[in-house]
């Protein structure tokens, strides 16, 4: 049947269903293992009936309140219970309905207070490459994924970027603290190349999300980072729409480190796909100047939407309730222990990375000098294909810059179990078998 519908692509997927948990339906009646909570956003899992009560209940006082024109009580609270998990200062939250509008708000932002500060010659904001934050012309302009910016170049100021740290490809020990400082450094090197009084801030994800697939910075990264800021006066902003919401074994990945940001972007797993809902969370002198200067100049029509924000309160709740980041720290040890010990099996498995429940594994055409795959094979395409005929759902990217390698996000939602990591295990490797058989590639054996 012909659709008037498009999206990314043409491929065509079955009608779903219904969602509970985990798992999701198609009109057919197959179901499928929901392997990386859709976009890395389900984080507490499909259907949970407290989130629902507790939209229907909104949906009995009101569905929209102007933010100009009304306080509403799930914003309120919401703003209030976002800002409890930030680090310390960081109490100023501006809601928006997703993670592109989020990191558009911080750029602003940052730029609008540099300029009523006094320091209008600041507008660079540098990030990485490989990185992603988001499909606006301003996130693209900051986005590392030559694949999704080129086209639309002559369109965007282009940003400074700096590489990412890909010590697993650059064969440097991530363990080592010569090995962060010197990524982190490359940071500083870039300042003094664009001019100091020039660079406004620095964006960069905490932990990897699609474009580098869950990267984990070396060790001494991101300390070094915040020193680095700190030396040239130039904001840090945590880009967290991927990682925030407890998916990394904390509720922001921030907390992984002593490295405070003075800005964070989040979204996605915020309110776990029940609502749009992304949030922008400022350190209270950079708001303050802003509001004090007459205000912000920036907005969006559904900022703080009562019934988006009474579903993330919601998800909030039961993310808490169920101890749910405590079970992605658990789950996630044994979900990457798990898919470590495929590498026995599978020679072109190059890489196994990540934090909590954001995990990913990269094919390779030779593990030792992390070789790619021929790029024409588009390994990242057809397992992706593979698993979901075989009942699961993973997330696929480019690994470098989105012109070559392979990489496979893996990550389920935050409710997962033992046995359903099991569960998750049995499909992979259905499907690496038959993508090996596929391509040719040889196996170890057991």
């Amino acid at each position: 049947m012909s659709s008037h519908l498009f999206y990314q692509t043409g491929t065509q997927r079955p009608t779903l269903a219904e969602a509970r948990g985990i798992y999701m339906w198609d009109v057919e009646g197959k179901r499928y293992l929901d392997g990386s909570s859709g976009a890395m956003v389900c984080n507490i899992g499909h259907s949970n009936p407290n989130v629902l009560e507790a939209m229907r209940r909104q949906m009995d006082k009101s569905t929209f309140g102007y933010r100009l024109h009304f306080e509403t009580e799930p914003s309120e609270q919401l703003a209030a219970r976002v800002s409890s998990h930030a680090p310390e200062g960081l109490d100023k939250v501006f809601f928006v309905s997703g993670g592109s509008e989020a990191v558009e708000s911080a750029i602003k932002l940052a730029r609008q207070y540099a300029v009523v500060t006094g320091q209008e010659s600041r507008w660079k904001v540098i990030s990485r490459s490989p990185s992603y934050h988001g499909c606006t012309l301003g996130a693209l302009a900051l986005t590392g994924y030559d694949p999704l910016t080129r086209p639309f170049s002559p369109m965007f100021q282009a940003m400074p970027k700096i590489p990412a740290p890909t010590a697993y490809l650059d064969q440097r020990d991530p363990n080592d603290l010569a090995t962060g400082h010197y990524y982190a450094d490359l940071l500083e090197q870039k300042i003094q190349e664009e001019g100091p009084e020039t660079v406004l801030a620095f964006i960069v994800e905490p932990i990897g999300g699609a474009s580098t697939g869950a990267l984990v910075p070396p060790a001494g990264y991101m300390e070094r980072i915040r020193e680095i800021c700190d030396r040239y006066g130039i904001l840090l902003i945590y880009d967290e729409v991927m990682t925030g919401g407890g998916r990394t074994g904390h509720f922001f990945a921030v907390d992984h480190w002593d490295a405070r940001p003075d800005i964070i972007t989040f979204s996605k797993g915020f309110a776990a796909g029940y609502s749009p809902l992304g949030a922008m969370i400022a350190d209270n002198p950079i708001v303050d100047a802003v509001i004090d200067s007459g205000g912000f100049l920036h907005g969006f029509t559904y900022a703080g939407n009562p019934l988006a924000c009474a579903a993330g309160l919601a998800v909030l709740e039961e993310i808490q309730s169920q101890d749910m980041i405590s079970n992605a720290r658990a789950m996630g040890a044994l979900l990457k222990s798990e898919m470590q010990g495929l590498m026995k099996r599978y020679p072109f498995i190059g890489d196994v990375r990540g934090e909590g429940l954001l995990l990913a594994f990269e094919l390779v055409a030779e593990r030792e000098t992390m070789r790619p795959l021929p790029k024409e094979k588009n390994a990242y395409l057809k397992l992706v294909d593979i698993a979901y005929s075989n009942g699961l759902i993973i997330y696929s990217r480019r690994t470098r810059n989105g012109l070559e390698g392979d990489h496979f996000l893996v990550c389920p939602p935050m409710i997962i179990s033992r046995e359903q990591i099991a569960e998750i295990m049995d499909l992979l490797t259905k499907s690496l078998d038959t993508f090996a058989k596929s391509e040719t590639l040889s196996l170890n054996s057991a």
